[in-house]
């Protein structure tokens, strides 16, 4: 079982699971990007003491999954759930989400909003299990990726 704790500033392996989960399932279809992970990383866990929050699930020391989610203008996003491939399947994703819902219970967020790749066919399995669904009126693409929502106290 995977143990769930707040990211820390020195966490350098979030970069690279992000870059080998993204890698997965963009193949073939969007150039591959060692972009800025790296960076991007360092910043969310920076603003998460602020507008949101990144947890890590590890288990025996080895990073498996990250999730990372931030509250901006009253609206809550579930910004990446990254789960590394060698790892799927295994409850790690699961685990990172309930502890997300968590947090966002105790903060009084009623309602979540996410952007998932239109060709992740897994992630969208994953989500809709978890509860979250396209939206009733609104948009429901932004580009090459689908919104769903997850309403927290149904």
């Amino acid at each position: 079982m995977s143990m769930i704790r707040t990211a820390q500033p020195a966490d350098d392996a979030i970069a690279a699971l992000h870059t080998r989960a993204r890698s997965t399932y963009y193949r073939g279809r969007v150039p591959e990007q060692a972009h800025a992970a790296r960076e991007g990383w360092s910043r969310a866990v920076a603003r998460a003491t602020t507008d949101g929050g990144v947890l890590c699930a590890e288990q025996d020391g080895e990073l498996r999954g990250v999730a990372a989610f931030r509250t901006a203008d009253g609206e809550t996003t579930l910004t990446q759930l990254h789960v590394d491939p060698a790892h799927w399947r295994r409850g790690t994703g699961a685990a990172l989400h309930a502890a997300c819902v968590d947090a966002w219970l105790r903060a009084g967020v009623g309602r979540v909003r996410l952007e998932v790749y239109e060709h992740n066919l897994r992630a969208q399995a994953f989500y809709a299990h978890q509860g979250w669904r396209p939206p009733a009126t609104g948009p429901l693409r932004s580009g090459s990726h689908l919104t769903l929502w997850l309403n927290l106290g149904e």
